[in-house]
Protein backbone atom coordinates (compact mmCIF):
# COMPACT_ATOMS: atom_id res chain seq x y z
CA UNK A 1 0.00 0.00 0.00
CA UNK A 2 1.12 3.46 -0.81
CA UNK A 3 1.52 5.96 2.16
CA UNK A 4 -0.57 9.30 1.94
CA UNK A 5 1.28 11.75 1.26
CA UNK A 6 2.54 13.74 3.83
CA UNK A 7 2.57 18.06 3.89
CA UNK A 8 6.31 17.99 3.46
CA UNK A 9 5.82 15.80 0.38
CA UNK A 10 2.86 18.20 -0.82
CA UNK A 11 5.32 21.36 -0.08
CA UNK A 12 8.22 20.32 -1.97
CA UNK A 13 5.86 18.80 -5.36
CA UNK A 14 4.14 22.09 -5.03
CA UNK A 15 7.90 23.74 -4.93
CA UNK A 16 8.74 21.92 -7.84
CA UNK A 17 5.49 23.06 -9.68
CA UNK A 18 6.22 26.78 -8.70
CA UNK A 19 9.73 25.98 -9.81
CA UNK A 20 8.64 24.74 -13.26
CA UNK A 21 5.89 28.12 -14.21
CA UNK A 22 8.76 30.31 -12.46
CA UNK A 23 12.07 29.40 -14.48
CA UNK A 24 13.84 32.60 -16.05
CA UNK A 25 11.27 34.87 -14.43
CA UNK A 26 12.52 37.93 -12.24
CA UNK A 27 13.61 37.60 -8.45
CA UNK A 28 9.89 38.57 -7.02
CA UNK A 29 8.48 36.68 -9.45
CA UNK A 30 8.79 34.05 -7.09
CA UNK A 31 6.85 35.53 -4.53
CA UNK A 32 3.67 37.07 -6.51
CA UNK A 33 3.15 33.86 -7.90
CA UNK A 34 3.11 31.37 -4.06
CA UNK A 35 1.10 34.76 -3.12
CA UNK A 36 -1.32 34.72 -5.74
CA UNK A 37 -2.19 31.46 -7.28
CA UNK A 38 -4.90 28.88 -6.27
CA UNK A 39 -2.06 26.24 -5.46
CA UNK A 40 -0.36 27.68 -2.69
CA UNK A 41 -4.02 28.02 -0.69
CA UNK A 42 -4.34 24.54 -1.45
CA UNK A 43 -1.35 23.61 0.28
CA UNK A 44 -3.92 24.29 3.77
CA UNK A 45 -2.06 25.85 6.43
CA UNK A 46 -4.79 28.47 6.16
CA UNK A 47 -4.01 31.06 4.51
CA UNK A 48 -7.57 32.04 4.12
CA UNK A 49 -8.95 34.78 6.02
CA UNK A 50 -12.03 35.02 7.75
CA UNK A 51 -13.60 37.08 5.26
CA UNK A 52 -14.08 33.82 3.31
CA UNK A 53 -13.70 31.45 5.92
CA UNK A 54 -16.40 32.07 8.61
CA UNK A 55 -19.49 30.78 6.90
CA UNK A 56 -18.15 27.38 6.99
CA UNK A 57 -17.13 27.73 10.57
CA UNK A 58 -19.88 26.77 12.90
CA UNK A 59 -20.13 29.19 16.07
CA UNK A 60 -18.85 27.29 19.53
CA UNK A 61 -21.23 28.45 22.29
CA UNK A 62 -18.28 29.57 24.87
CA UNK A 63 -20.01 28.60 27.79
CA UNK A 64 -19.36 24.78 26.63
CA UNK A 65 -15.96 25.87 27.21
CA UNK A 66 -15.26 23.88 30.21
CA UNK A 67 -11.27 24.32 30.26
CA UNK A 68 -9.52 27.79 31.06
CA UNK A 69 -9.04 29.53 27.32
CA UNK A 70 -6.45 31.70 28.66
CA UNK A 71 -3.57 29.63 28.70
CA UNK A 72 -1.60 31.68 26.74
CA UNK A 73 -2.16 34.89 28.49
CA UNK A 74 -2.53 38.65 27.32
CA UNK A 75 -0.17 40.89 25.71
CA UNK A 76 -0.38 44.32 24.17
CA UNK A 77 1.82 45.88 21.82
CA UNK A 78 2.42 49.17 19.66
CA UNK A 79 1.22 52.16 21.83
CA UNK A 80 0.07 55.07 19.95
CA UNK A 81 -1.39 58.24 22.14
CA UNK A 82 -5.43 57.51 21.39
CA UNK A 83 -5.03 53.74 21.01
CA UNK A 84 -3.51 50.31 22.47
CA UNK A 85 -3.87 46.97 20.92
CA UNK A 86 -4.96 43.91 22.55
CA UNK A 87 -4.06 40.64 22.39
CA UNK A 88 -5.05 36.83 23.29
CA UNK A 89 -5.48 33.46 22.27
CA UNK A 90 -8.30 30.84 23.59
CA UNK A 91 -6.01 27.72 23.74
CA UNK A 92 -7.67 25.19 26.67
CA UNK A 93 -5.43 22.44 25.44
CA UNK A 94 -2.55 24.76 24.20
CA UNK A 95 0.25 21.18 22.98
CA UNK A 96 -2.87 19.95 20.67
CA UNK A 97 -3.52 20.54 17.15
CA UNK A 98 -5.93 23.51 16.95
CA UNK A 99 -5.23 24.28 20.91
CA UNK A 100 -7.89 21.85 21.85
CA UNK A 101 -11.14 23.32 20.49
CA UNK A 102 -13.59 22.06 17.98
CA UNK A 103 -12.37 22.05 14.56
CA UNK A 104 -13.02 24.66 12.60
CA UNK A 105 -14.83 26.67 14.97
CA UNK A 106 -15.49 30.02 15.47
CA UNK A 107 -15.92 31.80 19.42
CA UNK A 108 -17.09 34.90 20.88
CA UNK A 109 -14.65 36.76 23.22
CA UNK A 110 -15.58 39.90 24.66
CA UNK A 111 -13.07 42.17 26.40
CA UNK A 112 -12.88 45.38 29.08
CA UNK A 113 -10.57 48.71 29.21
CA UNK A 114 -10.36 50.34 32.42
CA UNK A 115 -8.59 52.83 34.56
CA UNK A 116 -8.12 50.58 37.68
CA UNK A 117 -6.96 46.89 37.94
CA UNK A 118 -10.49 46.08 39.82
CA UNK A 119 -12.85 47.10 36.84
CA UNK A 120 -14.48 49.70 38.38
CA UNK A 121 -14.16 52.56 36.18
CA UNK A 122 -14.69 50.71 32.85
CA UNK A 123 -13.53 52.89 29.62
CA UNK A 124 -14.60 50.65 26.82
CA UNK A 125 -15.77 46.97 26.17
CA UNK A 126 -16.45 45.26 23.19
CA UNK A 127 -16.94 42.05 21.53
CA UNK A 128 -14.78 40.13 18.65
CA UNK A 129 -14.67 36.97 17.22
CA UNK A 130 -12.03 34.73 17.67
CA UNK A 131 -11.40 32.87 14.30
CA UNK A 132 -9.79 29.28 13.66
CA UNK A 133 -8.64 30.72 10.57
CA UNK A 134 -5.95 32.84 12.50
CA UNK A 135 -5.49 29.85 15.72
CA UNK A 136 -8.61 31.47 17.77
CA UNK A 137 -6.10 34.65 18.38
CA UNK A 138 -7.53 37.83 18.73
CA UNK A 139 -6.13 41.60 17.76
CA UNK A 140 -8.46 44.23 19.50
CA UNK A 141 -7.43 47.63 18.53
CA UNK A 142 -9.12 50.35 21.30
CA UNK A 143 -9.22 53.61 19.77
CA UNK A 144 -10.40 57.36 21.49
CA UNK A 145 -8.20 56.54 24.40
CA UNK A 146 -6.91 59.02 26.61
CA UNK A 147 -2.48 59.70 26.23
CA UNK A 148 0.08 58.87 28.01
CA UNK A 149 -1.75 57.16 30.21
CA UNK A 150 -2.29 53.44 31.92
CA UNK A 151 -4.79 51.44 30.75
CA UNK A 152 -6.17 47.40 32.51
CA UNK A 153 -7.58 45.26 30.54
CA UNK A 154 -8.78 41.39 30.13
CA UNK A 155 -11.00 39.03 27.83
CA UNK A 156 -14.06 36.92 28.51
CA UNK A 157 -15.20 33.93 27.06
CA UNK A 158 -18.06 31.89 28.50
CA UNK A 159 -17.58 31.61 32.39
CA UNK A 160 -13.51 32.24 32.09
CA UNK A 161 -11.83 35.08 32.42
CA UNK A 162 -8.25 35.87 31.57
CA UNK A 163 -5.87 37.55 33.58
CA UNK A 164 -5.62 41.23 33.92
CA UNK A 165 -3.13 42.88 31.90
CA UNK A 166 -1.92 46.64 32.28
CA UNK A 167 -0.92 48.78 29.41
CA UNK A 168 -0.10 52.55 28.26
CA UNK A 169 -0.47 55.06 25.42
CA UNK A 170 1.81 57.03 23.83
CA UNK A 171 2.36 60.64 24.75
CA UNK A 172 0.36 63.05 22.89
CA UNK A 173 1.94 64.12 19.75
CA UNK A 174 3.71 67.46 20.24
CA UNK A 175 4.19 66.47 23.68
CA UNK A 176 7.33 68.34 25.18
CA UNK A 177 7.74 64.95 27.52
CA UNK A 178 11.14 64.91 29.25
CA UNK A 179 11.13 60.93 30.35
CA UNK A 180 10.84 57.82 28.44
CA UNK A 181 11.58 54.33 30.41
CA UNK A 182 12.00 51.30 27.73
CA UNK A 183 13.58 48.17 28.15
CA UNK A 184 15.00 45.67 25.37
CA UNK A 185 15.22 42.11 25.32
CA UNK A 186 16.08 39.68 22.75
CA UNK A 187 16.93 35.84 22.26
CA UNK A 188 14.89 33.28 24.52
CA UNK A 189 15.76 29.62 23.40
CA UNK A 190 13.16 27.65 25.68
CA UNK A 191 15.78 24.46 25.93
CA UNK A 192 18.56 26.46 27.16
CA UNK A 193 17.11 27.84 30.73
CA UNK A 194 14.16 29.47 32.10
CA UNK A 195 12.72 32.71 31.10
CA UNK A 196 13.47 34.22 35.04
CA UNK A 197 14.90 38.05 33.36
CA UNK A 198 10.83 38.65 32.20
CA UNK A 199 9.74 37.70 35.93
CA UNK A 200 12.80 40.45 37.16
CA UNK A 201 11.32 42.91 33.87
CA UNK A 202 7.43 42.82 34.85
CA UNK A 203 8.57 44.48 38.11
CA UNK A 204 10.25 47.17 36.11
CA UNK A 205 9.01 50.52 36.01
CA UNK A 206 9.31 51.12 32.20
CA UNK A 207 6.48 52.16 29.37
CA UNK A 208 7.20 50.17 26.55
CA UNK A 209 9.23 46.83 26.14
CA UNK A 210 10.90 46.33 22.32
CA UNK A 211 11.86 42.44 21.75
CA UNK A 212 14.26 42.68 19.16
CA UNK A 213 14.05 39.18 17.88
CA UNK A 214 14.73 35.48 18.39
CA UNK A 215 11.26 34.98 20.61
CA UNK A 216 10.83 31.36 19.29
CA UNK A 217 13.85 29.05 17.71
CA UNK A 218 12.98 26.41 15.54
CA UNK A 219 14.76 23.80 16.72
CA UNK A 220 13.68 20.60 18.28
CA UNK A 221 12.66 20.48 22.16
CA UNK A 222 12.71 17.49 23.96
CA UNK A 223 10.04 16.03 26.58
CA UNK A 224 12.35 17.18 29.11
CA UNK A 225 13.21 20.85 27.88
CA UNK A 226 17.21 19.99 28.19
CA UNK A 227 18.77 22.91 30.23
CA UNK A 228 15.26 23.43 31.84
CA UNK A 229 15.73 19.74 32.94
CA UNK A 230 11.60 18.59 33.24
CA UNK A 231 11.01 15.28 33.94
CA UNK A 232 11.40 13.08 31.12
CA UNK A 233 7.91 13.18 29.18
CA UNK A 234 6.93 16.23 30.67
CA UNK A 235 6.76 17.91 27.02
CA UNK A 236 4.89 16.17 24.12
CA UNK A 237 7.07 14.78 21.16
CA UNK A 238 4.75 17.40 18.81
CA UNK A 239 7.41 19.49 19.92
CA UNK A 240 10.83 17.94 19.27
CA UNK A 241 11.19 18.06 15.58
CA UNK A 242 12.44 21.47 13.61
CA UNK A 243 9.15 23.59 12.85
CA UNK A 244 8.32 23.32 9.09
CA UNK A 245 4.76 23.74 8.61
CA UNK A 246 2.13 26.50 9.78
CA UNK A 247 0.95 24.20 12.85
CA UNK A 248 4.78 22.92 14.13
CA UNK A 249 5.10 27.26 13.95
CA UNK A 250 1.88 27.83 15.95
CA UNK A 251 2.64 24.88 18.57
CA UNK A 252 6.06 26.50 19.34
CA UNK A 253 4.55 29.71 19.75
CA UNK A 254 1.97 28.52 22.40
CA UNK A 255 4.63 26.28 23.83
CA UNK A 256 6.50 29.83 24.99
CA UNK A 257 3.77 31.66 25.52
CA UNK A 258 2.58 29.06 27.96
CA UNK A 259 5.52 30.16 30.02
CA UNK A 260 4.66 31.77 33.18
CA UNK A 261 7.28 34.51 34.09
CA UNK A 262 6.83 35.31 29.60
CA UNK A 263 3.53 35.55 30.60
CA UNK A 264 4.27 38.46 33.37
CA UNK A 265 6.07 40.39 31.24
CA UNK A 266 3.44 40.62 28.70
CA UNK A 267 1.22 41.41 31.08
CA UNK A 268 2.96 44.30 32.72
CA UNK A 269 4.06 46.30 29.58
CA UNK A 270 3.42 46.51 26.18
CA UNK A 271 5.51 45.33 23.66
CA UNK A 272 6.75 46.23 20.07
CA UNK A 273 8.27 43.16 18.92
CA UNK A 274 10.87 42.56 15.49
CA UNK A 275 11.67 39.28 14.41
CA UNK A 276 15.60 37.97 13.74
CA UNK A 277 15.65 34.84 11.76
CA UNK A 278 14.89 31.95 14.72
CA UNK A 279 11.39 32.82 14.06
CA UNK A 280 11.71 31.61 10.36
CA UNK A 281 14.96 29.64 10.36
CA UNK A 282 18.68 30.45 11.39
CA UNK A 283 20.19 33.34 9.34
CA UNK A 284 18.00 33.29 6.67
CA UNK A 285 18.25 36.24 3.67
CA UNK A 286 15.15 37.13 2.52
CA UNK A 287 14.05 33.94 0.04
CA UNK A 288 17.40 32.33 0.58
CA UNK A 289 17.69 29.38 3.25
CA UNK A 290 20.58 28.08 5.37
CA UNK A 291 19.29 24.70 4.80
CA UNK A 292 19.63 24.76 0.76
CA UNK A 293 16.56 23.65 -0.29
CA UNK A 294 15.00 25.77 -3.50
CA UNK A 295 13.65 29.29 -2.42
CA UNK A 296 9.99 28.29 -3.57
CA UNK A 297 9.93 25.67 -0.87
CA UNK A 298 11.27 28.34 1.24
CA UNK A 299 8.86 30.58 0.42
CA UNK A 300 5.93 28.44 1.76
CA UNK A 301 7.74 27.56 5.21
CA UNK A 302 8.01 31.54 5.46
CA UNK A 303 4.77 32.23 4.93
CA UNK A 304 3.86 29.73 7.62
CA UNK A 305 6.64 31.51 9.72
CA UNK A 306 4.91 34.87 9.34
CA UNK A 307 1.87 34.04 9.82
CA UNK A 308 2.07 32.42 12.94
CA UNK A 309 4.34 35.33 13.67
CA UNK A 310 1.30 37.98 13.62
CA UNK A 311 -1.20 35.65 14.73
CA UNK A 312 1.08 35.24 18.22
CA UNK A 313 2.31 38.60 18.94
CA UNK A 314 0.27 42.56 19.94
CA UNK A 315 0.16 43.60 16.28
CA UNK A 316 -1.88 45.56 14.04
CA UNK A 317 -3.49 45.28 11.25
CA UNK A 318 -0.93 46.85 9.12
CA UNK A 319 1.40 43.93 9.63
CA UNK A 320 -0.93 41.06 8.87
CA UNK A 321 1.01 39.40 5.89
CA UNK A 322 0.04 38.11 3.03
CA UNK A 323 1.61 34.75 1.40
CA UNK A 324 5.41 35.21 2.47
CA UNK A 325 5.38 38.56 2.96
CA UNK A 326 4.90 41.06 6.04
CA UNK A 327 5.67 44.70 6.31
CA UNK A 328 7.28 44.84 9.76
CA UNK A 329 8.99 48.07 9.79
CA UNK A 330 7.13 50.94 11.36
CA UNK A 331 7.81 54.07 13.35
CA UNK A 332 6.22 55.42 16.50
CA UNK A 333 6.45 58.75 18.34
CA UNK A 334 6.74 59.22 21.97
CA UNK A 335 5.73 62.87 21.52
CA UNK A 336 9.02 64.97 21.05
CA UNK A 337 11.35 62.91 22.87
CA UNK A 338 11.72 60.21 21.00
CA UNK A 339 10.92 58.47 17.97
CA UNK A 340 11.27 54.89 17.33
CA UNK A 341 12.03 53.44 13.53
CA UNK A 342 11.60 49.20 13.98
CA UNK A 343 13.68 47.62 11.61
CA UNK A 344 13.20 44.42 9.81
CA UNK A 345 16.73 43.37 8.82
CA UNK A 346 15.74 39.30 7.47
CA UNK A 347 13.39 40.01 4.97
CA UNK A 348 15.17 42.20 2.11
CA UNK A 349 18.81 41.29 2.97
CA UNK A 350 21.09 40.80 0.77
CA UNK A 351 22.56 37.14 1.08
CA UNK A 352 25.16 36.85 3.39
CA UNK A 353 29.06 37.31 1.49
CA UNK A 354 31.60 34.94 1.48
CA UNK A 355 29.48 31.91 2.32
CA UNK A 356 28.27 33.66 5.99
CA UNK A 357 29.59 33.35 9.49
CA UNK A 358 32.70 35.38 10.69
CA UNK A 359 35.03 35.83 7.31
CA UNK A 360 37.78 38.09 6.32
CA UNK A 361 36.34 41.26 5.02
CA UNK A 362 37.08 41.34 1.11
CA UNK A 363 35.14 43.81 -1.74
CA UNK A 364 31.31 42.20 -1.07
CA UNK A 365 31.20 43.96 1.86
CA UNK A 366 31.49 47.12 0.48
CA UNK A 367 29.65 46.18 -2.74
CA UNK A 368 26.83 49.40 -2.88
CA UNK A 369 24.25 46.80 -4.67
CA UNK A 370 24.57 44.71 -1.55
CA UNK A 371 21.71 45.59 1.53
CA UNK A 372 20.96 44.55 4.94
CA UNK A 373 17.35 46.32 4.88
CA UNK A 374 16.35 46.72 0.80
CA UNK A 375 16.03 49.71 -1.04
CA UNK A 376 12.51 50.89 -0.37
CA UNK A 377 13.21 50.49 3.82
CA UNK A 378 16.09 52.25 3.90
CA UNK A 379 14.49 54.92 1.60
CA UNK A 380 11.83 54.88 4.76
CA UNK A 381 14.20 55.06 6.96
CA UNK A 382 15.99 58.47 6.13
CA UNK A 383 12.76 59.92 5.31
CA UNK A 384 11.53 59.46 8.88
CA UNK A 385 14.47 61.00 9.68
CA UNK A 386 14.25 64.19 7.66
CA UNK A 387 10.77 64.58 9.34
CA UNK A 388 11.76 63.95 12.76
CA UNK A 389 11.39 66.33 15.59
CA UNK A 390 12.48 64.00 17.76
CA UNK A 391 15.15 64.63 20.90
CA UNK A 392 16.11 61.00 20.46
CA UNK A 393 16.45 59.01 17.05
CA UNK A 394 16.20 55.08 18.67
CA UNK A 395 16.87 52.85 16.02
CA UNK A 396 15.42 49.29 17.26
CA UNK A 397 16.78 46.35 14.61
CA UNK A 398 18.35 42.56 15.16
CA UNK A 399 22.08 42.42 14.37
CA UNK A 400 25.37 44.03 15.49
CA UNK A 401 25.13 47.77 13.84
CA UNK A 402 28.71 48.72 15.03
CA UNK A 403 32.12 47.03 13.84
CA UNK A 404 33.11 44.46 15.91
CA UNK A 405 36.51 42.43 15.02
CA UNK A 406 37.15 39.10 16.60
CA UNK A 407 41.28 39.49 16.57
CA UNK A 408 43.69 42.59 17.40
CA UNK A 409 45.75 42.02 14.17
CA UNK A 410 44.95 43.42 10.71
CA UNK A 411 43.79 39.30 9.85
CA UNK A 412 40.64 40.26 11.82
CA UNK A 413 37.18 39.06 10.91
CA UNK A 414 34.09 40.10 11.11
CA UNK A 415 30.25 38.92 11.16
CA UNK A 416 28.78 38.43 7.79
CA UNK A 417 25.31 38.36 9.66
CA UNK A 418 25.60 41.61 10.94
CA UNK A 419 25.87 45.20 9.13
CA UNK A 420 29.61 44.52 9.42
CA UNK A 421 28.86 42.46 6.57
CA UNK A 422 26.94 44.76 4.77
CA UNK A 423 29.30 48.04 5.03
CA UNK A 424 27.91 49.80 1.76
CA UNK A 425 24.88 49.54 3.56
CA UNK A 426 25.31 50.96 6.79
CA UNK A 427 27.25 53.87 5.62
CA UNK A 428 24.35 54.68 3.71
CA UNK A 429 22.23 55.23 6.85
CA UNK A 430 24.81 56.65 8.52
CA UNK A 431 25.08 59.60 5.58
CA UNK A 432 21.14 59.54 6.09
CA UNK A 433 21.30 60.62 9.02
CA UNK A 434 23.89 63.08 9.04
CA UNK A 435 21.89 64.92 5.91
CA UNK A 436 18.97 64.87 8.32
CA UNK A 437 20.52 66.10 11.61
CA UNK A 438 20.37 63.34 13.83
CA UNK A 439 22.36 64.09 17.07
CA UNK A 440 21.06 61.96 18.67
CA UNK A 441 21.06 58.65 17.33
CA UNK A 442 20.68 55.30 19.65
CA UNK A 443 21.06 52.04 18.32
CA UNK A 444 18.91 48.82 19.80
CA UNK A 445 20.28 45.47 19.06
CA UNK A 446 19.78 41.70 20.11
CA UNK A 447 20.94 38.38 18.35
CA UNK A 448 24.32 37.91 19.96
CA UNK A 449 23.54 36.73 23.40
CA UNK A 450 25.71 38.57 25.21
CA UNK A 451 25.73 42.42 26.20
CA UNK A 452 27.89 45.17 24.56
CA UNK A 453 27.90 49.30 25.13
CA UNK A 454 29.54 50.59 22.02
CA UNK A 455 30.37 54.06 20.31
CA UNK A 456 29.14 54.09 16.82
CA UNK A 457 32.42 55.86 14.53
CA UNK A 458 31.64 57.76 11.40
CA UNK A 459 34.39 55.34 9.81
CA UNK A 460 34.72 52.07 12.06
CA UNK A 461 38.34 51.41 9.76
CA UNK A 462 39.88 55.22 11.59
CA UNK A 463 39.26 54.61 15.36
CA UNK A 464 39.72 58.49 15.67
CA UNK A 465 37.02 59.23 13.76
CA UNK A 466 34.28 61.46 15.19
CA UNK A 467 31.41 59.30 17.05
CA UNK A 468 28.19 59.86 15.53
CA UNK A 469 26.04 57.77 17.86
CA UNK A 470 25.46 55.14 20.09
CA UNK A 471 24.81 51.09 19.89
CA UNK A 472 23.42 49.24 23.37
CA UNK A 473 22.97 45.87 22.77
CA UNK A 474 20.99 43.79 24.75
CA UNK A 475 22.16 40.06 25.97
CA UNK A 476 20.01 37.08 25.80
CA UNK A 477 16.81 36.00 27.91
CA UNK A 478 17.79 32.77 27.82
CA UNK A 479 19.95 32.09 24.46
CA UNK A 480 23.20 30.47 25.26
CA UNK A 481 22.70 29.06 29.03
CA UNK A 482 24.15 30.80 32.05
CA UNK A 483 26.77 32.33 30.57
CA UNK A 484 29.39 34.77 32.02
CA UNK A 485 30.72 37.55 33.51
CA UNK A 486 33.38 37.70 31.13
CA UNK A 487 33.79 35.33 28.08
CA UNK A 488 37.11 33.78 27.14
CA UNK A 489 37.40 36.65 24.18
CA UNK A 490 36.22 39.31 26.28
CA UNK A 491 40.22 41.30 26.59
CA UNK A 492 40.77 40.04 22.79
CA UNK A 493 37.28 41.83 22.10
CA UNK A 494 37.69 44.88 24.18
CA UNK A 495 41.20 45.23 22.61
CA UNK A 496 39.89 45.23 18.85
CA UNK A 497 37.45 47.34 19.29
CA UNK A 498 38.59 50.81 20.80
CA UNK A 499 34.64 51.87 20.99
CA UNK A 500 32.93 48.71 22.39
CA UNK A 501 32.93 50.54 25.85
CA UNK A 502 31.05 47.26 27.92
CA UNK A 503 31.24 43.53 26.98
CA UNK A 504 29.35 41.19 29.30
CA UNK A 505 28.00 37.77 28.88
CA UNK A 506 25.64 36.75 31.35
CA UNK A 507 22.04 36.61 30.38
CA UNK A 508 19.29 39.48 31.27
CA UNK A 509 17.67 42.70 29.41
CA UNK A 510 19.21 46.07 29.72
CA UNK A 511 16.78 48.83 30.83
CA UNK A 512 16.72 52.48 28.74
CA UNK A 513 15.89 55.74 30.50
CA UNK A 514 15.23 58.53 27.90
CA UNK A 515 15.57 62.07 29.23
CA UNK A 516 16.12 65.37 27.87
CA UNK A 517 19.45 65.80 28.40
CA UNK A 518 21.22 62.43 28.22
CA UNK A 519 20.05 58.64 27.98
CA UNK A 520 21.22 56.07 30.26
CA UNK A 521 21.52 52.40 30.00
CA UNK A 522 21.28 49.78 32.86
CA UNK A 523 22.07 46.60 31.85
CA UNK A 524 20.36 44.07 34.03
CA UNK A 525 21.80 40.33 34.46
CA UNK A 526 20.88 37.34 36.37
CA UNK A 527 23.28 34.69 37.62
CA UNK A 528 21.99 31.65 35.97
CA UNK A 529 18.76 30.49 34.45
CA UNK A 530 19.70 26.33 34.27
CA UNK A 531 17.86 26.82 37.66
CA UNK A 532 14.42 29.21 38.38
CA UNK A 533 14.22 32.14 40.62
CA UNK A 534 17.84 33.80 40.06
CA UNK A 535 18.16 37.03 41.74
CA UNK A 536 18.77 39.99 39.70
CA UNK A 537 22.00 42.76 39.60
CA UNK A 538 23.10 45.70 37.62
CA UNK A 539 26.09 44.76 36.45
CA UNK A 540 27.14 48.25 34.61
CA UNK A 541 25.27 51.42 33.92
CA UNK A 542 26.25 53.84 30.92
CA UNK A 543 25.10 57.63 29.96
CA UNK A 544 25.58 59.27 26.80
CA UNK A 545 24.77 63.04 26.61
CA UNK A 546 22.26 64.52 23.95
CA UNK A 547 24.07 66.51 21.07
CA UNK A 548 27.97 64.83 22.47
CA UNK A 549 27.47 61.15 21.32
CA UNK A 550 30.01 58.77 23.77
CA UNK A 551 29.15 56.57 26.26
CA UNK A 552 30.97 57.19 29.51
CA UNK A 553 29.93 54.99 32.89
CA UNK A 554 27.10 56.31 34.78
Amino acid sequence: MTAAPTYVDELRAAARHFSRHLAGRPHLGRRRFLTTTGAAAALAFSVNLPATGTAAAAELDARRITENPFTLGVASGDPLPDSVLLWTRLAPRPYETGGGLPTGTRAAVTWELAHDERFTRGVRRGSVIAHPEYAHTVHVEVGALAPGRPYFYRFRAGDWTSPVGRTRTAPPPGAHNTHLSLAAVSCQAYPDGYFTAHRHLAREDVDVVFHLGDYIYEYPVPSTAADRGYPVGTLPDVFNHETVTLEDYRLRYALYKADADLQAAHAAHPFVVTWDDHETEDNYADDIPQNGVPPEEFLIRRAAAYRAYWENQPLRTPQRPTGPDMRLYRRLRFGRLAQFDVLDTRQYRSDQAYGDGWQLPGPLVDDPARTLTGATQERWLIDGWRGSHARWNVLPQQVMFAERRNLTTPAYKLSMDAWDGYRASRQRVLAGAAAAGVDNLLVLTGDVHVAFAMDIKADHRDPGSRTVGTEIVTTSISSGRNGADKPANHATLMQANPHMKFYNGRRGYVKVTLGLDSARADFRTVSAVTTPGAPLATAASFVTEAGRPGLTPA
